[in-house]
């Protein structure tokens, strides 16, 4: 059909008159031809492009999906999160584990631990120069450490840096008032274990003892407790108390309870995870009636697994919850579109009366919680060397190197063809030039042979 078109164009362009031809305009037109089955191959690789596009970004959502259901899984996790009340916050304040029990304890702080310390006679300034000397630092029932006053730290400014870079168990500072300046040394330890103990042996310098390094007194629920940091641990599980505040007469209620909040926002997480794959799954499968083609993932297995995996998730049902033993019994339901929706109201009333239940649908003892069951389906999809994306994906990235080695098969031989056509229709170009002339030859010869005929 090309050559026939490309002959009837030399027919119309005026053959004998010298003029010639187009010759890149004719091999192009016949190069198109040739090119037509590449042309279904770039289609098909165009295809397997968007394919492969569409179906790394189901990847991404199911992926995070996957972390979501995680966080809802992990038993160390938001379900088991616990939040902390204290009924005067100025007096303590407190921090729970996932393992804290549930429950409420009565603090009462007797008094606060303390942090040893001494203080020297002032001197006029932090620069003034210092008698050499010698003092002893000891840190509780630890061993006694000499310093020496001399040439290269007689000034309180120098001593202090000094003694701190030691690391003795002890910070020294200078503080300066009306009176001059005075060189402060606290232990880095608080409570009795870390009272200091400094020792004038010989020099200038003579120390005053400014606090003496006391526990903490307290009782929870009763029990006497003495602690010699403020922060106080293990006396319940997974508790930590932080005390601020020294009120021998003032009971602290400390209450432990379920994190729901935490837990309510997991659940919204999950939600949105959900809800992104199952919009994301119908733009992918949606027939378009304007160019009369499927969604590029609507043949796809690996993404119809997927759209059976949301479904049996959003259906998924068990027993031993009293009556909490689906999604919807949580207020998370289904709308028209597969996308979930949650009843607030409902949710957090069973979170707040029953989280118990809450967290047996999610975390089940026996290991079919609606967490362990639906981690255990999307796993296998994600896994990032034998998932089924994975293996979706590297036959897709085969299917276009096959595509692209056709095409770059076939331009070689399309390149072939051009020189050979250019080369065809450059001889005919200059045979057609050439016909006037040899036109006009043949005249000659023909009229010669008349006159030759005649004079006869």
């Amino acid at each position: 059909m090309a050559t026939s078109s490309v002959l009837s164009s030399l027919a119309s362009s005026g053959l004998g008159t010298g003029a010639g031809i187009d010759v890149a305009n004719t091999v192009a037109q016949l190069i198109a031809a040739i090119r037509a089955p590449e042309q279904v191959w770039t289609t098909q690789q165009s295809m397997a492009k968007v394919q492969a596009q569409s179906l790394t970004q189901l990847n991404t959502e199911v992926a995070s999906l996957s972390n979501a259901i995680d966080s809802l899984k992990d038993v160390a996790g938001a379900v088991t999160a616990r939040a902390v009340t204290t009924s005067n916050p100025s007096l303590v304040s407190a921090s729970a584990s996932n393992a804290t029990p549930v429950g409420s304890h009565t603090v009462v702080i007797n008094s606060l631990a303390t942090s040893s310390s001494y203080y020297s006679d002032p001197v006029a300034t932090s620069a003034t120069t210092l008698v050499n000397g010698t003092f002893t630092i000891k840190v509780g029932s630890g061993q006694a450490a000499t310093i020496t006053v001399d040439g290269t730290n007689n000034t309180l400014d120098k001593l202090a840096a000094a003694i701190t870079n030691q690391n003795l168990g002890v910070s020294a500072s200078v503080i300066t008032d009306a009176n001059g300046a005075r060189l402060a040394i606290v232990s880095n330890t608080s409570g009795a274990a870390g009272d200091l103990t400094i020792t004038n042996e010989a020099g200038g310098l003579t120390f005053n003892k400014g606090v003496t390094g006391t526990n903490a007194s307290l009782t929870v629920d009763g029990v006497p407790i003495s602690s010699a940091s403020n922060t106080v641990s293990g006396v319940v599980p997974g508790l930590a108390l932080n005390l601020a505040g020294a009120a021998p007469n003032t009971q602290v209620q400390v209450t432990i309870t379920p994190d729901t909040s935490k837990t309510k926002q997991t659940i919204t997480d999950f939600v949105t995870a959900y809800n992104t794959i199952v919009q994301d799954l119908s733009s992918q499968f949606t027939y378009n009636t304007t160019t009369n083609s499927a969604g590029p993932l609507a043949g796809d297995s690996v993404a119809r697994m997927v759209q059976e995996e949301m479904l049996n998730a959003a259906t998924y049902s068990m027993t031993g919850t009293n009556g909490f033993n689906s999604l919807s019994s949580l207020g998370v339901t289904m709308n028209n579109d597969g996308t979930l929706s949650i009843n607030d109201a409902t949710l957090t009333d069973a979170l707040n009366s029953h989280f118990a239940d809450v967290q047996n649908f999610f975390q089940s003892k026996d290991g079919t919680g609606f967490a362990t069951n639906l981690a255990a389906q999307l796993d296998p999809l994600t896994d990032s060397t034998q998932g089924a994306f994975f293996v979706d994906l590297q036959g897709i990235n085969a299917t276009q190197k096959s595509l692209q080695d056709q095409i770059d098969s076939f331009e070689v031989y399309v390149a072939s063809q051009q020189v050979m056509l250019t080369n065809q229709y450059n001889q005919v170009n200059v045979m057609l030039q050439q016909l006037p002339l040899i036109q006009k030859q043949t005249e000659s010869q023909l009229s010669g042979l008349v006159s030759l005929n005649s004079n006869k």
